[in-house]
């Protein structure tokens, strides 16, 4: 399987100068793993990688999120109430400027990060301090703002789909699919107009019980849009054990309550099979589209069953997101892991970022991940950030 450097080579030929300032990144990131997570006692002296959830509002409701699903956690009235605490633009602006001099990678996401009302003049300021913007969007506002898109220069959209199109409305919403194409075609027709290789533009797919047997279908329906890539997430899952014992660890080592891990407590793991998914996944690269497929975890073929059966087997060690990432909440909360925003380090309102990733809560946290077992706290088994950045566990 492909892993996720595999995408570089595309990138590397049409934006050489991105290519060397995502090189850079990567260089302080692993710098940032082996000295600052093992000799700094807490510390870290990186920020690579800044995630943004920038508004709760999503005009979707796919099924297995975390957020807007069966069991999300920013659904209905709550969701509208929490909307009214979003950052304004002007602080953002003002944190772009104290932090652009590391050149950190811009990661937006949502929500749906279109429905930030300033959205598009932000991702502008962004890409003005010469910092690479990266958007994660459910694609259904690309047709509208494709102009302004490719004339700002954004460097990379991901974009959720599920399946082709009865798959992927059924999971997202009627008229989902239609949009995200209509959105592509746009997109495409643009850079063309406007004689341009940016945005880099890709699919991100989460893997459910719902679509694992029709991704093949999915493949064959937008080889010919000129994506940079496809990652199928399989997905980030939980179970009742892995909630209690979660919920109990933290509580006792950092006398905080959780509520976001049961969001992916969903059952949409549940009779995945691994071997009939294998199959699926060796049909997509004989495809060959022309752009990396990649699967995140990168994972044994013969492990995709006990990846979705035994949720409590450990795949991926030794999480080193805190030590060169965080995540800014819409409210201006700032955490380290993005799905699980319970543990708050502090926010953007009050403080300066850098300060904030250095307190007292930050290195507690930094110490307690670094010294629990496989470097993991009970909720991380399956969670998304470690599966793209952790140790891979020998045989998986």
């Amino acid at each position: 399987m492909n892993r996720n450097f595999s995408i570089v080579p595309k990138i590397l030929f049409q934006n050489p100068g991105m290519s060397f300032q995502l090189a850079k990144t990567f260089g302080k990131t692993l710098k940032a793993n082996i000295i600052d997570r093992n000799l700094l006692d807490g510390i870290s002296k990186e920020l690579n990688l800044i995630y943004f959830r920038i508004t709760p509002l999503c005009n979707l409701r796919c099924v297995m999120c975390g957020q807007r699903g069966d069991k999300g956690v920013l659904k209905g009235e709550y969701a509208i109430e929490e909307s009214k605490k979003i950052i304004p633009l002007e602080r953002y602006k003002t944190l772009v400027d104290e932090i652009t001099p590391g050149k950190p990678i811009f990661y937006m996401w949502g929500g749906e990060p279109f429905m930030y009302p300033d959205f598009m003049d932000l991702a502008k300021y962004i890409i003005s301090k010469k910092c690479i913007l990266s958007v994660n969007t459910n694609g259904t506002f690309l047709k509208k703002e494709a102009e302004r898109i490719v004339k700002d220069k954004w460097h990379a959209l991901f974009v959720s789909l599920d399946g082709f199109e009865d798959i992927n409305d059924r999971i997202r919403g009627k008229g989902s699919y239609r949009r995200v194409i209509e959105g592509f075609k746009e997109i495409n027709r643009q850079k063309k107009l406007q004689n341009s290789t940016l945005p880099h533009m890709g699919i991100v797919t989460t893997v459910s019980n719902l679509n694992y047997m029709y991704l093949d279908k999915l493949v064959s329906a937008v080889k010919d849009f000129d994506l940079s890539w496809h990652f199928i997430n399989l997905g980030t899952y939980s179970n009742d054990n892995i909630v209690q014992k979660h919920t109990a660890f933290m509580k006792d080592k950092l006398d905080t309550d959780i509520y976001c891990l049961e969001a992916y407590n969903t059952g949409y793991n549940e009779g995945i099979d691994g071997i009939a998914f294998g199959k699926i996944l060796d049909k997509i690269h004989s495809l060959k589209p022309g752009y990396p497929i990649v699967t995140v975890p990168a994972i044994n073929p013969e492990k995709i069953t006990e990846y979705y059966s035994n949720l409590e087997t450990v795949i991926r060690d030794q999480c080193p997101v805190p030590w060169s990432q965080c995540n800014i909440d819409y409210n201006g909360d700032v955490h380290f892991c993005a799905d699980y925003p319970d543990y708050i380090l502090g926010n953007i309102r009050h403080d300066n970022l850098y300060d904030i990733l250095n307190n007292e809560r930050a290195v507690k946290f930094r110490k307690t991940l670094k010294e629990s077992e496989n470097g993991l706290f009970p909720g991380c088994v399956r969670c998304y950030q470690n599966m793209l950045f952790g140790h891979k566990v020998g045989g998986y």
